[in-house]
């Protein structure tokens, strides 16, 4: 079984443009290619205002509480669905 950092390290990243696109955000400063500032006086044109889904835990475990693996699960859940989902 491959480790995080193995499959992390196997996947091609999609720049950062691409992915402000697919979101219809065109209003970026790029800082390089897979990173870009947002202006904080941003507003979306979208008809409906966002919802946010916080994934928190209280515990800490050795093995961690998986709030990561349930946030790209909710991300891709939500994506599939069709919404537009950023983690």
């Amino acid at each position: 079984m491959k480790t995080d950092i193995q499959i992390a390290q196997g996947v091609e990243m999609k720049p950062i443009t691409e992915i402000a696109r697919k979101l219809g955000i065109y209003e970026i400063s790029p800082y390089g290619k897979y990173k870009a500032k947002l202006n904080h006086r941003y507003k979306s044109k979208e008809k409906e205002p966002a919802k946010v889904i916080l994934v928190t835990a209280i515990t800490p475990t050795k093995a961690g509480e998986g709030k990561t693996t349930t946030a790209v699960g909710l991300g891709d859940g939500l994506s599939r669905l069709g919404k537009k989902a950023v983690i």
